[in-house]
């Protein structure tokens, strides 16, 4: 173990960094053919014509561990696989931060996770508001660093691309943010959605940042969002840390296998095509609602949705509902009181859209 990589274990909760956690019936490699160790049914479920659901699942299926490492480009030893993205924001945030003392960094408007987790937590929460520039809204790093700095930040989350503003973080501002705050806290890359974008994954920096970690999802790009699973990619060392403070099972066994199926080659090859439908789409829409009547703004995007601001946002969004489509309303959110996100549907859905709008503003 590198001595900077014990330098991140050391921002560990301290009454956590010889915690050993819950030894489960299957986290042993005991072998026999008779299991009479877990309590579990001896007959199947008649709902459950294959038996496989009888016994609990592996706490890290090693199929899907395997799968997932061969997606993104890791070893299985650097993957904490778990339900969905949620559980590893809220697990980095119970194991790192002391209640009331380590402070959780967000760069708000952003996905509200981050600040739920730490207010469930205790933590003091940190925001660096997203700047407002013709290039759209932008994370400010030197604002964010110094922050972190000097409010005692242990975990900055870091999306990119940006739920809901649809910008990027360039791989070098993740890697001079990382370096900059290397001892101090770990800096956490939410990338659920970088299908959609042209920069490559944070993953290719973490064998030079240790205090680096990445979120990944299926529930976006790979259509899997019922199945919640997700993974957070780190330092082997913190993913050994991290399970030993997971609760057990979290993976369900027919969940655990959708995700395998939908990792082969065939069905990967067909979700390249429709994250190609969708950019194409996203190109599209965004063109098509700047032309619209009332619509102020169409942010750039390089992740599934578009933020648009509007003249009269209310109005726009009963037009919509009017319609049958449903968008995100934004308005709560800081810095953006007129404004909605839309999601990348398909052709006919983005008509929708675009007709239902159009409609509005004839009417008015």
């Amino acid at each position: 173990m590198s001595a900077s990589v014990q330098d991140v274990l050391a921002l560990l909760r301290p009454d956590l960094q010889s915690f050993a956690g819950y030894s489960s019936a299957r986290s042993t490699a005991l072998q026999g053919d008779v299991w009479l160790n877990a309590n579990e049914s001896a007959w199947a479920n008649p709902a459950d014509a294959s038996g496989s659901s009888r016994r609990y699942p592996d706490p890290q299926p090693p199929a899907l561990l395997q799968a997932l490492a061969g997606l993104y480009g890791v070893s299985p030893q650097q993957l904490l696989v778990g339900r969905g993205s949620d559980e590893a924001i809220d697990l980095l945030v119970r194991a790192f931060c002391r209640p009331g003392v380590d402070a959780v960094l967000a760069t708000p408007p952003v996905f509200g996770m981050y600040a739920v987790c730490a207010r469930l937590q205790g933590a003091p929460l940190l925001e660096v508001p997203l700047v407002d520039s013709p290039a759209g809204l932008q994370v400010d790093l030197d604002a964010v660093i110094a922050t972190a700095r000097g409010q005692g930040a242990r975990l900055v989350f870091l999306c990119s691309p940006s739920n809901p503003a649809g910008s990027e973080i360039s791989a070098a501002d993740i890697a001079r943010t990382a370096q900059a705050l290397q001892g101090q806290a770990v800096v956490v890359v939410d990338e659920a959605y970088i299908e959609y974008s042209g920069q490559p994954s944070a993953t290719a920096l973490l064998a030079h940042y240790p205090n680096l970690a990445v979120l990944r999802t299926l529930s976006k790009a790979h259509a899997l969002a019922a199945a919640r699973v997700g993974s957070l990619i780190a330092a082997p060392e913190i993913i050994a840390a991290l399970r030993r403070c997971q609760a057990p099972y979290p993976v369900p066994q027919p969940c655990a296998e959708l995700a395998v199926a939908a990792l082969q080659p065939a069905a990967l090859a067909a979700t390249r095509a429709r994250i190609d439908d969708v950019v194409r789409e996203r190109a599209r829409l965004s063109d098509a609602l700047a032309g619209v009547d009332g619509v102020r703004q169409v942010y750039p995007s390089a992740g599934n949705y578009l933020l648009v601001r509007f003249d009269d946002a209310q109005g726009a969004f009963d037009a919509l509902l009017a319609a049958g489509v449903v968008v995100r309303d934004q308005r709560a959110a800081p810095q953006l009181g007129d404004a909605l996100r839309i999601s990348i549907g398909s052709t006919d859905e983005n008509q929708r859209v675009l007709a239902a709008l159009s409609a509005w503003r004839a009417a008015a």
